[in-house]
């Protein structure tokens, strides 16, 4: 999946570790994504946690999209900052999921939280071997 998702690659994001219903992903805080406030525009720390959801909720190899997403700023995150999502599964039932992502920065200080609810669809992202 990482190999083909653009998008993430091109925010400049990196993904750290990938297990069973999560994922952590970081990005580095460029000049280029301060607001007019000079902080960190809060397209790009949503941005940070869609994908890590995204990565979590793939991760038993049934491919997965999003059905809503609903995210809170704690605090501003700076320029130069390093964030890190930390994904995690919070519930599933039938193809329906539940992940919640925690976006802190270097001190471990909560920048902020998301909550992502996954669809699961037909197929895999990797070809499943028979016997």
């Amino acid at each position: 999946m990482w190999a083909e998702d653009r998008a993430s690659q091109g925010l400049g994001l990196r993904l750290i570790r990938v297990a069973p219903g999560e994922a952590e992903m970081t990005l580095t805080v460029a000049p280029h994504m301060a607001n007019g406030h000079g902080i960190c525009h809060g397209g790009f720390v949503f941005a940070l946690a869609d994908s890590a959801f995204a990565f979590a909720c793939n991760s038993f190899n049934r491919r997965a999209v999003a059905q809503s997403n609903s995210i809170t700023y704690l605090r501003p995150a700076q320029v130069g900052q390093v964030l890190t999502a930390r994904a995690a599964r919070a519930a599933e039932a039938g193809r329906s999921g539940i992940y919640d992502v925690l976006v802190t920065d270097e001190a471990g200080a909560a920048i902020a939280a998301f909550r992502g609810l996954s669809r699961s669809i037909d197929g895999t992202l990797v070809p499943e071997q028979t016997p």
